[in-house]
């Protein structure tokens, strides 16, 4: 680990980036360029002490998943977020099927989506980051760790704990919604692929996952009309559409109601509810 190095670094990213440019406010009276350190320590879900010991050249060393953090935080790319992991002496994720980044410019269309739900995920259902709303409704997902990452495996592991955003009537319909794409993105990855490992293993884990499997549909699931569950509002009707990479490996999802709907009135509260308003933990 280069303390020195990484410091620097740090400092650097967090200097070239504006408030606008990751969702906050500019406020008045700016006394720094660029975000401030508690503003990093936010958007990384972390303490201020810690970042605050890493730009000072005396933190810890970070681990893969705080690194992950911080390249979600500082907007990096690709080859930014491999050079942090250099620097913090930690071998640099493999760029295929990773799960640990985030498109930039996915991360800049959800820093604006403050009044719906908002998420974005991977190819396996892992979110990787996602909005104030869309935390109250599901959880801090992009806190999980392990196989519990992706929404697949969840769904047909822990049946109880994550389908409990979903009203009993929509149970059938999700499941098949959920295996259907696994398949779609196994088929497109191969035998070898992180889908098809995980579909695997979820044959021998579900038996309601290898009956559906072997239904063999095929489908993409973003675009769709869903109710969700919420322990403080009850049903909430929503359009979810997607807006994904050129390369398709992650997908931006919104959760819309329909104008001046009961819906629409329920995530207002939400809003205004703000912490409080999110019950569920992640796994």
């Amino acid at each position: 680990m280069d303390r020195a190095a990484l410091a620097s670094f740090l400092r650097a990213r967090r200097e070239r980036l504006r408030p606008e440019d990751v969702g906050l406010p500019a406020g008045a009276r700016r006394r720094v360029e660029g975000l401030r350190r508690e503003e990093v320590a936010q958007l990384a879900l972390m303490s201020v002490d810690y970042y605050t010991r890493l730009e000072q050249e005396r933190g810890p060393q970070p681990s893969p998943q705080m690194l992950a953090s911080l390249t979600r935080a500082l907007r990096l790319s690709r080859s930014e977020r491999d050079h942090l992991h250099r620097l913090a002496g930690h071998v640099p994720p493999e760029r295929s099927g990773s799960a640990d980044h985030v498109a930039p410019a996915l991360q800049r269309v959800l820093d604006r989506l403050g009044d719906v739900p908002a998420l974005i995920i991977s190819e396996l259902d892992e979110t990787l980051a996602q909005n104030d709303l869309a935390r109250a409704i599901f959880g801090a997902r992009e806190l999980r760790t392990g196989p519990e990452r992706s929404g697949a495996w969840s769904w047909f592991a822990h049946p109880a704990a994550e389908r409990a955003v979903y009203p009993a009537s929509e149970h059938a319909r999700q499941s098949r919604a959920v295996v259907a794409n696994l398949r779609a993105v196994a088929g497109r990855g191969g035998p070898a692929s992180r889908a098809a490992r995980l579909a695997a293993d979820l044959r021998t884990r579900s038996a309601e996952f290898a009956g559906l499997w072997d239904l063999e549909e095929v489908a993409e699931r973003f675009a769709d009309h869903k109710v969700l569950l919420h322990p403080a509002v009850g049903e909430i009707e929503v359009d979810c559409q997607a807006l994904f990479t050129e390369d398709r490996s992650q997908a931006l999802l919104t959760l819309t109601p329909e104008p001046g709907s009961d819906a629409a009135e329920k995530l207002r509260m939400l809003a205004v509810l703000g912490p409080l308003a999110t019950e569920r933990s992640p796994r």
